[in-house]
């Protein structure tokens, strides 16, 4: 099998993605990670620097991969005992496979000459991330409609769905950043939250501290009288009721400030979160009834899943027949997800319906669940 390495500068293409059981999965491929030695692993071996650093693979694979050079310095191979300097350049070459998302499209809303506009589905990373590269709303736009190169203009988590905005170019980027530092744009987002939320607008004034480590936020409130500490980062958003059927609730939310989590933990200090949020669903929910449980239970069910209108998975012919070639050296074949991953997510009942600033705004149309019948 002849290999053929890419890197990041490796654009994605269509044939590279696969759909089986509702979802896209990226077509394994060779990749070359590079890093440069920090002072702090200046004075290890290379296999020691490995097996501390990246610990997802063994400590044997990182002896074999030096000693076949999939492991290099200096665009050299080098023995396992190499000790490591600082600054110098290390290249892993990997067999790379990436997590799977939704196997939904990703629909333009609006194409300008400096923007695009897009529905984004939920699951889907905006850029690549993590183990994330192929499998992103750019890789995908890039991929399948030739946009690139794209820039994002604002954050959506990756289980969130909705508008996500992107410049064309970076002159029309720095415009939108610029906008969005001096507080000239609102947000609005709509989600599904657990019971009947007040009629009157809610304003929460709160401050959000995001934990890296738990990869989850808190409200933190101080008090005062007491001269005690707050904790995190001002935040404030308020919510207006839609509707509600008794059991559920459509909430209007728009954050003054963009912190991590704002809406999700704000919501949840309200005593009404985001109905099918694990992280921030709590056993001590106000109006919280066992209907509205089972509820929240049944919206991990792939049967409930958000698609775009005439965008689903229906419309993908199943891959299933497709294969995909099998590195010996690597730790995720002959499997196709990799290692690690946790198995089926839906998203969030969260969703970005509009932006707007000075003299311009962008939208996107409700989800499904957002109607209350």
């Amino acid at each position: 099998m002849e290999i053929v390495w890419q890197t990041p500068a490796n654009p994605p293409e269509k044939h590279d993605y696969i759909f089986r059981d509702g979802r896209r999965h990226v077509r394994p491929y060779h990749f070359e990670f590079i890093s440069h030695v920090k002072n702090r692993w200046a004075g290890k071996t290379i296999v020691d620097l490995f097996a501390e650093e990246f610990k997802g693979r063994p400590y044997d694979y990182y002896v074999s991969a030096v000693k076949c050079g999939r492991i290099q310095v200096d665009g050299e191979m080098v023995p396992v005992s190499y000790i490591v300097k600082s600054s110098q350049k290390i290249s892993h070459f990997v067999h790379r496979h990436e997590p799977p998302v939704m196997a939904w499209d990703v629909p333009i809303l609006d194409k300008e000459d400096d923007v695009v506009t897009v529905w984004k589905p939920a699951t889907v990373p905006v850029h690549p991330c993590g183990q994330y590269r192929k499998n992103t709303v750019v890789g995908v736009l890039q991929a399948e409609h030739g946009l690139a190169p794209l820039f994002p203009v604002h954050r959506l988590d990756r289980l969130v769905s909705g508008l996500l905005i992107l410049a064309r170019n970076a002159t029309r980027a720095d415009l939108f950043r610029q906008e969005i530092e001096a507080g000239k744009v609102q947000k609005q987002y709509v989600a599904k939250v657990v019971g009947v939320f007040p009629e009157d607008e809610q304003i929460v004034d709160v401050n959000v501290n995001y934990n890296a480590r738990e990869g989850r936020s808190t409200v933190e409130v101080g008090n005062s009288c007491d001269g005690s500490l707050i904790k995190g980062k001002t935040a404030c958003t308020k919510f207006t009721r839609i509707g509600t059927d008794g059991i559920h609730s459509i909430v209007l939310c728009k954050p003054i400030t963009g912190r991590t989590h704002q809406i999700r933990v704000h919501l949840q200090y309200t005593g009404h979160p985001i109905a099918n949020d694990i992280l921030y669903l709590s056993e001590n929910v106000t109006n919280r009834s066992s209907e509205g449980v089972n509820a929240d239970r049944a919206a991990h069910s792939p049967n409930n899943c958000l698609v775009p209108e005439n965008n689903s998975s229906d419309n993908y012919e199943d891959s299933t027949k497709e294969d995909f070639d099998i590195d010996p050296m690597c730790t995720n074949c002959p499997n196709l997800v990799p290692k690690g991953y946790g198995g089926h997510e839906e998203g969030l009942w969260l969703h970005c319906v509009q932006y707007s600033g000075s003299g311009w705004v962008y939208q996107c149309p409700y989800p499904d669940w957002a109607v209350l019948t």
